[in-house]
């Protein structure tokens, strides 16, 4: 049996969001070109290039080549979709670490963006939290890029994101924060040396309507790795018909300390496969979920977009 009705209503209304916005007619078309045959050189003088307030939308797009920059999309910049021709060939990197709001090579306050064939990387290493993408807007979209740091890779701050078919790579807490949102088909890589965490979801209480939802992604590692801990006491994330290799410890999920968790915190997995996902060793506050369970994560929708899990 696969993924409930509800789940894979949820995926295509996504799909066909992002094939929209694909083909999309954009008001303005911005080209970047480091060689210095688009409009801009800097991807940001681009960004700074599209009006305050805008409500059109806007593509940049970036030609490839090795951009050294920091960047930030500011909120009141929503409509822009940034978007590479190559994931390998397009590549955003930055080298800064210590503070999670200060050091993002790439920043994302406006809603309604979308990225795409993008490398997004800050190459700090292990010395300290060190961001490669945050995004604090809402309803934003990341389609085939690879988001590279080690740890607080992805500061998935606040609002409803999709990741779609992504590589996501790091040791500690790389996926983190507290926004609501869908990894679907991404692949993500663990290079702790020992259990380090994959996800460190902020759940605050249990009337926020955030969490991780993980479907039919994969899971791979260089040495071992758990698949969460609890950032915030009712973290939140579930793991759907994903594969699991033997990076994934057999306890599962790793609590940080923080025992009351046991009692609040919703760590989920439903049907997944390979070595790393065999549940006899899981910590017992962990939960396989039935479908019924599955079936009631609930939808919500905005201005006839299906956009997330509640």
């Amino acid at each position: 049996m696969g993924i409930p009705l509800r789940i894979f209503g949820l995926l295509f209304a996504l799909a066909l969001c992002a094939r929209a916005n694909a083909r999309g007619s954009w008001e303005r078309i911005i080209t970047v070109d480091k060689s210095g045959k688009g409009d801009f050189k800097k991807i940001q003088d681009a960004i700074n290039e599209v009006p305050s307030n805008n409500v059109h939308p806007i593509l940049i797009r970036v030609e490839p080549g090795v951009y050294i920059e920091k960047i930030t999309v500011p909120a009141d910049k929503p409509l822009i979709t940034l978007s590479g021709r190559n994931a390998n060939t397009t590549v955003i990197t930055w080298n800064d670490g210590g503070d999670i709001i200060k050091s993002p090579t790439f920043t994302v306050l406006a809603s309604d963006f979308v990225g795409r064939y993008l490398t997004i990387q800050n190459t700090y290493g292990s010395k300290g939290k060190a961001v490669a993408l945050r995004v604090a807007g809402d309803k934003a979209e990341f389609n085939a890029c690879r988001i590279m740091s080690y740890q607080d890779t992805l500061l998935d701050e606040t609002g409803r994101h999709f990741y779609s078919n992504c590589y996501i790579e790091g040791a500690t807490d790389f996926i983190c924060g507290n926004a609501n949102s869908l990894f679907q088909k991404c692949h993500l890589h663990s290079v702790s040396e020992k259990n380090g965490a994959i996800t460190a979801q902020q759940r605050m209480s249990p009337e926020e309507k955030t969490g991780f939802y993980f479907v039919g992604c994969k899971i791979t590692g260089v040495k071992s790795c758990t698949l969460g801990r609890p950032w915030g006491p009712y973290s939140r994330v579930v793991y759907a018909q994903s594969y699991m290799s033997r990076a994934v410890s057999p306890q599962g999920w790793d609590d940080w300390g923080k025992t009351y968790a046991h009692r609040t915190a919703f760590y989920g997995e439903y049907m997944c496969f390979g070595p790393g996902a065999n549940r006899t060793k899981r910590v017992e506050w962990s939960r396989s979920l039935t479908n019924q369970e599955v079936s009631s994560l609930s939808l919500s929708t905005n201005n006839g977009k299906s956009w997330i899990m509640a």
